[in-house]
């Protein structure tokens, strides 16, 4: 097995892509490809006229060996192709074993009942315990487990699958390692992502995207152009040759032009496309990404601006606790010890990194406070405050301590009659222009002070930016941060802009501008609140870990739930029209190569002065051929040998550099544009040295 980005060529999928190959020759087939459909009728009639002089009792190894170099050129056309299907195939065949028959045990009317996987519907209501296979796509509506989704994801460590949040997503041909789960089943049997997934590898060889098809347009012109000009070259050499009074026949025959015609199309770029296309999306799900078709993995490579969401994307995700800053009066260790009794109930990773930070500082631990004695109040996302109720003897309420955002703190603290001092505002301000998160402790009508919370930028997520900048990308971060806080991450993190305090209208709204100002925008979201988003961008990429509705809205879906990984699907579209675009660019400038290669060889005698060995014309074979056959041999075994020589650059993609597309666009030029016009001088030279040599060209 090879890395990610790596090619493999084993011996069994040589083998079976080489007898694919030979089944591809069905005419049918071919004419999905105008280029080798014009190669096979080449090879076709260049085979009959070599049987006919067969028969005759006319030997012709030079018409012999121009037949098979054509029957070459489709079949190693063809084994590309092959190629960059069988090693999706040999996933969707890993993926069709695993999903082997399951019993699901649907839960209906308290009751379970043990039924066939294929025949649950949206709606149906399921339980998985330890062991069970998940039967379907779905959302856990009850309980908590542990899901081992190796099978899809290849990832080995567990994940947790729980009720409510954005965790709640399910995969069929998933297992239930540990506990008990309660699955609704959101997917008709046969559409589920594995389906999906299936198919997708499997009909990538029928599946042409816009570009491709714009490109199979011009590659179908251009193969019309030169089918015109080699049908007339004939009448022009008899034409020529009478008026020179020579004889042209034996050089410009049928298998010659035949020849010449597959020679000067675009025969190499007409070969590889359809391997370049499907190796793209290969490449995509073998980073576990499912792209719901080709056109959302071309719009990859065109995209210039990315949205991206803070928490877990640029961040690590998790706020902590980093300082004290107490109010007037107050010391730094009673802000301490107020906060960390307040943080007690709440379970955030923000409340326990509180209770922590005055364990380190000031060594507290809250071993004075009797349960019996105090009554907690949990932190909730509606309140946004978590805290305890010191009680009396009686069970009163002698005094309340609260911790929470600034806001509802200050509505606490008004409702008790008091204020929020400046001092503790200004605290709320410096930390919010350093990127911190502040929140609030008060004891009644008191603020305390406030606590500093810090979310950290990833290592390295800045100069990923500045990659992506260098490319003509611009990025956007999307947090719930107020604005001074977004600004300050924002700055840290190197992106271009930001949309703080994000709503789902807001995020629909800010891609709908961009869109109407000529961009192209890709985003990531795992939430029903990011659906409208997803749905809307040019590339939605949805978490797998989401809830059902981010799944079906977006057209990609990452099985890892990994949000910087859309930087690299980006990087993976650019890299696949970056490579249709190499290889384009070497095709054409092969031709041009081929060109002169041929055609001056072959009309080298044209106009010839009495007793001279060579006409006007001949002043074209810069290359110094030895003979119109050999010319033409030699342009027909090297247009079919650098096919099979382009495959790997094919299957593996140009090596991917982030810069700006002006950039881009000269290396190509440089390196496939000029490196395509001389390979071919070089090349057809050597085989026409070596085939001259060996009497081959007779």
């Amino acid at each position: 097995m090879k890395s990610q980005s790596g090619v493999s060529f084993d011996r069994p999928l040589l083998v079976s892509s080489a007898k694919e190959a030979f089944r591809k020759l069905n005419p049918r087939a071919e004419m999905r490809n105008p280029v080798m459909f014009v190669t096979l009728v080449g090879a076709v009639v260049t085979t009959i006229a070599f049987g006919v002089k067969l028969i005759q009792g006319q030997f012709s190894g030079f018409e012999l060996q121009i037949g098979l170099w054509l029957w070459f050129t489709l079949l190693f056309a063809n084994f590309a192709e092959a190629l960059a299907e069988g090693r999706g195939k040999a996933q969707a065949e890993s993926l069709k074993r695993g999903r082997a028959q399951v019993l699901a045990r649907l839960l209906k009317d308290k009751r379970e009942e043990r039924v066939a996987a294929t025949s649950l519907r949206p709606g149906d209501v399921v339980v998985c315990e330890t062991n069970d296979v998940i039967p379907a796509d779905g959302d856990v509506i009850d309980g908590i487990a542990s899901v081992d989704e190796s099978a899809i994801t290849g990832e080995s460590a567990p994940v947790i699958r729980e009720s409510g949040g954005d965790r709640c997503a399910v995969t069929g041909g998933t297992r239930v390692i540990s506990d008990r789960i309660v699955i609704r089943v959101t997917s008709e049997s046969g559409s589920s992502l594995v389906d999906r997934m299936i198919a997708l590898i499997e009909s990538a060889k029928r599946q042409k995207t816009p570009n491709e098809i714009a490109l199979s347009i011009t590659l179908a012109g251009l193969t019309i152009v030169f089918l015109l000009s080699v049908g007339t070259l004939k009448f022009f050499a008899d034409y020529s040759s009478q008026a020179a009074g020579q004889d042209l026949s034996y050089i410009v025959t049928v298998p010659a032009l035949a020849a010449l015609l597959v020679c000067l199309i675009p025969t190499t770029i007409g070969g590889l496309l359809s391997a370049v296309g499907i190796a793209g999306i290969d490449r995509l799900v073998r980073y576990n990404v499912i792209a719901k078709s080709g056109r959302s993995v071309e719009a990859a490579g065109d995209i210039d601006v990315l949205l991206l969401d803070k928490t877990g994307t640029i961040t690590l995700g998790n706020r902590m606790a980093t300082d004290f800053h107490p109010a007037p009066m107050v010391t730094e260790q009673n802000l301490a010890e107020a906060a960390q009794l307040a943080s007690l109930s709440d379970e955030t990773p923000e409340g326990r990194s509180i209770v922590v930070l005055a364990k380190e500082k000031y060594a507290l631990r809250a071993e004075l406070l009797t349960p019996s004695d105090a009554m907690f109040v949990p932190f909730s996302a509606q309140t946004r405050t978590s805290g305890v109720d010191i009680l009396n003897s009686d069970g009163s309420i002698s005094f309340s301590i609260r911790k929470g955002a600034v806001d509802s703190i200050k509505s606490f603290v008004e409702q008790k009659g008091g204020s929020v001092p400046q001092e503790a505002l200004q605290s709320v301000d410096d930390i919010a222009r350093t990127g911190g998160t502040p929140l609030a402790v008060a004891v009644d009508n008191q603020v305390l002070g406030v606590v500093q919370l810090k979310d950290v930028v990833k290592g390295g997520i800045k100069e990923r930016f500045s990659e992506l900048r260098r490319m003509g990308i611009r990025t956007v971060m999307i947090t719930g941060d107020n604005p001074l806080t977004a600004a300050a991450i924002a700055a840290e993190a190197g992106v271009d802009d930001f949309i703080a305090q994000a709503t789902p209208e807001t995020k629909l709204r800010r891609i709908r501008k961009e869109q109407e100002a000529g961009h192209l925008v890709a985003m990531t979201g795992d939430g029903t609140n990011d659906a409208p988003a997803l749905a809307q961008a040019d590339v939605g990429v949805a978490m797998n870990t989401g809830t059902q509705a981010a799944r079906e809205a977006g057209n990609m879906v990452d099985l890892d739930s990994n949000p910087t990984k859309l930087i690299q699907i980006v990087e993976i579209g650019k890299q696949l029209l970056m490579t249709r675009g190499a290889l384009t660019t070497f095709s054409i400038a092969n031709d041009m190569a081929k060109y002169f290669a041929i055609l001056p060889a072959m009309f080298g005698l044209l106009y010839a002065a009495t007793g001279a060995s060579e006409g006007p014309l001949a002043a074209f074979n810069i290359m110094r051929l030895h003979s119109p056959q050999s010319a033409i041999l030699s342009a027909v075994i090297f247009n079919a040998l650098i096919i099979i020589a382009l495959i790997p650059l094919a299957l593996r993609g140009v090596g991917y550099r982030p810069r700006p597309a002006s950039v881009l666009l000269l290396r190509n030029l440089l390196v496939y544009g000029v490196g395509g016009l001389l390979a071919p001088f070089a090349g057809i030279k050597m085989i026409d040295m070596a085939i001259t040599t060996l009497g081959l060209a007779g």
